[in-house]
């Protein structure tokens, strides 16, 4: 009688292992689906994008910005090619994953593209002046580009490192040296033929000032302001294209008129029949650098809320603050202190998907890298199971059948664990 009730309970545990080894693998591809996609690798290369193979956009209809999924608008980082391995000596609270790169080796830049075009974004706006160092750079950058089916805007840096205005011949230079010899490369993304730029600091300069510089290239460039209010904006709006708002310090928990003021000013450019960008970032922290204030990143929070209230402003494009900015800490390139946290967060947000082919590498403590993990467990668990409980049942049921036939047996003649894979008893 225990022999059979040991047959009887071989049989039930084969039969619960194939049960139970089905519902892990349905539970793995369930969580599969159920998983936000994961981090790029360098070899990312697909995401939504409202990028044309010739990187134009359509003109929004007076008094209306490009509202509509955020899948589909554009999405466009500020980008900063001032990097040498020196740099990553100054200021810094944190170092890429990349390890303390120069903006000289085109394996960083095209890792950056790869990266950025994972997460749903189109483009970087590449902060420039006319050195030999920024066109060096800048022109490996458009090389990248174009191989990688990315597009760029430039954003021209009006201000010095003490953050004193160039002189207004030198900005005229500099926009006409971009206007003829960059403008047209089909690198950089058009709006109705024109190449997008943003001018730094123009809250320096008067309104003559900016009508000259601007006068002679906008026939193939759109220049957009950097004002901070509706009246800055229309002060000077004459002789811009609209507006690219930087702001990368503000808290969304304390300032309650935050999203109010986009909306504001999006307003007023729109109004004009003119563009509007709309600024996000993930946190900030420039107190290394002469700033005062710093945000918190909240988790993620921080870029969710801002990039909520920059939707809501029904932008033109989209402005991510920043790429890599390390000095002021508003970056979401993948980084020793959060791994690939805040480019997780950002597809998330964009409905981006990883491609296939891309090995995720996160370095951060959250909770979502081990989620990553778990389908495959269960799936593969799940199939170990099934085959091993499958296998067995056929021979636990032929054991139990003789059992109940012949319960006299002698021992040892069918232990009711054959096929199972047990070790024999010793004598």
């Amino acid at each position: 009688m225990k022999r059979l009730n040991r047959s009887w309970l071989a049989a039930a545990i084969c039969g619960a292992a194939t049960v139970l080894g089905a519902a892990a693998v349905a539970a793995g591809f369930a969580l599969q689906s159920a998983t936000p996609a994961r981090t790029a690798s360098a070899t990312g290369r697909t995401g939504p994008s409202a990028v044309s193979s010739a990187g134009a956009a359509k003109t929004p209809a007076a008094g209306q910005g490009s509202a509509g999924p955020s899948t589909t608008l554009p999405l466009f980082a500020y980008y900063y090619i001032w990097y040498d391995p020196t740099s990553w000596q100054r200021a810094k609270i944190d170092h890429p994953q990349l390890g303390d790169y120069s903006s000289d080796d085109p394996n960083v830049l095209r890792r950056h593209v790869e990266w950025a075009k994972s997460a749903g974004i189109q483009g970087f706006i590449v902060s420039w002046k006319d050195t030999a160092t920024n066109d060096r750079r800048l022109r490996l950058l458009m090389q990248i580009a174009k191989q990688e089916d990315f597009k760029l805007a430039m954003i021209y840096q009006g201000l010095d490192f003490s953050r004193k205005p160039l002189t207004p011949s030198r900005v005229a230079a500099d926009l006409k040296t971009f206007h003829d010899q960059y403008a047209p490369d089909p690198a950089f993304y058009k709006i109705d033929g024109k190449a997008l730029t943003i001018w730094s600091g123009t809250w320096a300069f008067t309104r003559p000032q900016v009508a000259a510089a601007t006068g002679p290239v906008r026939d193939s460039m759109l220049v957009l302001s950097t004002e901070k209010s509706v009246q800055g904006y229309q002060r000077i709006a004459d002789s811009t294209d609209g507006d690219a708002y930087y702001w990368s310090s503000v808290d969304p928990e304390t300032n309650a008129d935050y999203a109010t003021k986009l909306k504001a000013m999006a307003t007023a450019v729109h109004k004009d029949g003119k563009y509007w960008i709309a600024p996000f970032a993930p946190g900030f922290d420039a107190r290394l650098v002469g700033g005062t204030k710093a945000i918190s990143r909240a988790n993620g929070q921080t870029l969710r809320a801002e990039y909520s209230a920059a939707l809501s402003s029904s932008p033109d494009v989209l402005g991510l603050i920043s790429w890599n900015e390390f000095s002021e800490n508003s970056y979401v390139e993948p980084s020793q202190k959060y791994g690939s946290f805040y480019l997780d967060t950002l597809r998330e947000l964009r409905g981006a998907v990883l491609p296939a082919n891309a090995s995720a590498q996160d370095s951060s403590s959250t909770g979502a890298a081990a989620a990553g993990y778990w389908p495959n467990v269960l799936r593969l668990g799940g199939f170990g199971l099934t085959l091993c409980g499958a296998a067995a049942l056929p021979a636990a049921l032929r054991a139990l059948r003789r059992r109940a036939a012949d319960p006299k047996r002698a021992p040892g003649a069918g232990n009711g664990l054959a096929g199972v894979g047990a070790r024999a008893r010793p004598d």
